[in-house]
């Protein structure tokens, strides 16, 4: 009888380990996905006070351009109020399209891309459009990591009575920006 008690004793202790090591495993999770989400605001952050640098160095060159300046202010308001994964991703890639039309504007004002002003704001926005890349995919990383976590079993059972929810990938959501771009000579 003793035997039998020690044999549910030990299971119970199994049991209980499982339940910390599956728990202590989504916390982990979760944290990493926090940490690759804050790392891609620290980068949006510093991209969104580029732009009005950028802004006003054209502003000097191409007054007349008044509505590309503008859009991309507009751009960069709505990126720095959107709320969720989302709504960030959107806004951003729409960003990314309006900071195109600067430096094809450039292309018509030699004077602005001779600038020394204009060229390291634009190697800097490069350097930060670069690190905001790699800061998706290492937030895409963690959070497909999640998510499959939360889905396979057991962890999905005990994931679904703490309230774990999947998280949402930070994607494109413009087909215009899945397409090659065309370079003519």
């Amino acid at each position: 009888m003793m035997i039998i008690y020690w044999i549910i004793l030990v299971v119970i202790v199994i049991a209980i380990l499982a339940i910390i090591a599956m728990y202590n495993g989504l916390i982990r999770l979760k944290v990493r996905v926090d940490e690759a989400w804050s790392d891609i605001d620290v980068q949006l952050k510093r991209r969104h006070d580029l732009i009005p640098n950028l802004v006003e160095t054209v502003k000097g060159y191409a007054a007349h351009e008044r509505e590309t300046l503008d859009s991309v202010v507009k751009a960069r308001n709505l990126a720095m109020q959107a709320g969720s994964a989302q709504e960030k991703a959107k806004a951003e890639n729409a960003l990314s399209q309006t900071l195109k039309s600067i430096f094809a504007l450039a292309e018509s004002y030699p004077n602005l891309k001779a600038n020394d002003n204009f060229l390291e704001l634009q190697r800097e926005l490069t350097d930060t459009e670069d690190k905001i890349q790699s800061a998706r995919r290492f937030y895409n990383g963690n959070v497909r990591d999640f998510n499959t976590k939360l889905q396979v079993f057991p962890t999905n059972v005990m994931a679904g009575m703490l309230g774990f929810k999947a998280r949402e990938f930070f994607g494109v959501e413009d087909e215009a920006e899945r397409e090659a771009v065309k370079v003519k000579f």
